[in-house]
């Protein structure tokens, strides 16, 4: 299948709310030769990470919207006015692919108006940009409801926020220290000639300057390495494990936390770690694997309890709860598309709706740290503190980020919160509560 093609396929999904670019992009690269996979993920990320802008251009440049049935057309001119604007294709490919698309789709009668509406965008680019420049979605990148709801919560961090999410994610690693030291593998990426550098806040952190293939790092099938966000690295830090403890790790997958509570307790712990998705919980049985790890893993919906617990306590328990995934947008950009203002009241419900159940399973003294991906008070301190409200036998611990000498983001009422940075770590939210 042409690569262009397959991204407007991958981009229609996304534009009809059929799935996520990593739901649907694995079906099409193996559809593609293998030399124009880097092809084919760059115009669908950076399609949608700029189709905020986009469909400022095409509500300027169409008389009236795509009926449902076309919004492959619409993807063709999404994914082509990014080429033109933000890509070094030259626009008369562009264009021409474009118009083939439309044969490929068998949508003969687009290829008129494709040819059209994109060479009327070259001609008067510039006077469109003047009619929009006042747009939030066009200046930011993002929807006009997240822009308002970041400006009124955050004004002090918003600039930020909105530079730190249309940056490009670096990627970072989690260095095994059952294996090795960080110094010791930074030698290791030097003597393979791949540039690095040690992050600021997590002892085990390293970033590539460059992204790399996970076969060129060293040591990598053996376990030497995994790749892991900073922000989420912190997690394992912040629960604090101790060896031989049981630990309960609920919505674990794809498994990096619970892998790196095992390297801190050298795999001297009972981990269970439960997830709802059997298919993104084989994901954690590879991880355990190719890092010779041990943990009781269980396909289940954390809140139904009486289907997957045995009755034993917990000493500890880290929550990462499903959420609206607004401090990783940078590497999932189709929550800008996906995600709607309707959607944060449900996911806060759910997430008091777990910790409510998973409360019970905690040992007096014991810790339950709850964290998200969101940047959104409404599904982080408000629900903290509405579980605090309803339960007599919480409250909050500290979370200790002197002593771990993480000086970073801010302190919230209920927990911490991290914002996106560029070249740094992405947005997270820590609460840690104690029974009794």
């Amino acid at each position: 299948m042409n690569a262009r093609v397959a991204a407007v396929r991958v981009i229609t999904g996304v534009l009809q709310d059929e799935a996520s670019l990593s739901t649907l992009l694995p079906t099409y690269l193996i559809k593609v030769d293998d030399r124009d996979h880097a092809l084919l993920q760059q115009l669908c990320y950076g399609t949608v990470r700029y189709y905020p802008r986009i469909d400022a251009y095409l509500s300027q440049l169409l008389t009236k919207p795509f009926k449902a049935k076309d919004k492959d057309i619409e993807a063709v001119l999404a994914s082509s006015i990014y080429q033109l604007l933000e890509t070094r294709i030259p626009s008369h490919a562009a264009v021409n692919e474009a118009v083939a698309a439309c044969k490929a789709l068998k949508k003969l009668w687009a290829k008129g108006l494709v040819n059209a509406v994109l060479r009327r965008l070259l001609r008067e680019k510039e006077q469109f940009d003047t009619t929009l420049e006042k747009s939030l979605e066009f200046k930011t990148l993002h929807p006009k409801w997240l822009v308002k709801l970041w400006r009124d919560t955050w004004p002090d961090q918003f600039e930020n926020i909105i530079s730190g999410n249309n940056s490009q994610a670096p990627m970072t690693l989690r260095v095994n220290q059952r294996k090795n030291n960080r110094a010791e593998y930074l030698s290791m990426l030097q003597l393979a000639g791949i540039e690095a550098s040690a992050t600021q806040h997590s002892p085990s952190g390293i970033t590539l300057k460059k992204p790399q293939d996970v076969a060129a790092l060293p040591g990598f099938s053996e376990g030497a390495v995994s790749v892991q966000d900073e922000a989420a690295q912190l997690s394992a830090y912040l629960l604090c494990p101790k060896a031989g403890e049981r630990i309960l790790d609920a919505c674990c997958a794809p498994g990096g936390k619970t892998c790196h509570i095992l390297e801190l307790v050298d795999n001297n712990a009972k981990i269970v770690a439960l997830d709802i998705s059997l298919k993104r919980l084989e994901r954690v049985e590879e991880n355990l694997e190719r890092l010779d790890l041990q943990a009781t893993t269980i396909g289940a919906d954390a809140s139904d309890t009486k289907s997957w617990w045995d009755g034993q306590l917990f000493d500890r328990i880290l929550l990462d709860a499903p959420c609206s995934a607004t401090g990783v947008i940078r590497r999932h950009p189709d929550v800008k598309l996906l995600r709607k203002p309707t959607d944060i009241a449900k996911l806060a419900e759910l997430q008091l709706t777990l910790l409510n159940a998973l409360w019970p399973l905690l040992k007096e003294n014991g810790t339950l740290l709850y964290a998200t991906c969101s940047i959104l008070p409404e599904e982080n301190d408000q629900v903290v503190l509405n579980f605090l409200d309803a339960t007599n036998d919480a409250s909050l611990n500290a979370l200790n980020l002197e002593s771990k000498k993480l000086n970073i983001g801010i302190n919230t009422p209920a927990g911490h919160q991290l914002f996106p940075q560029v070249g740094g770590h992405d947005g997270f939210y820590y609460a840690l509560l104690k029974k009794g």
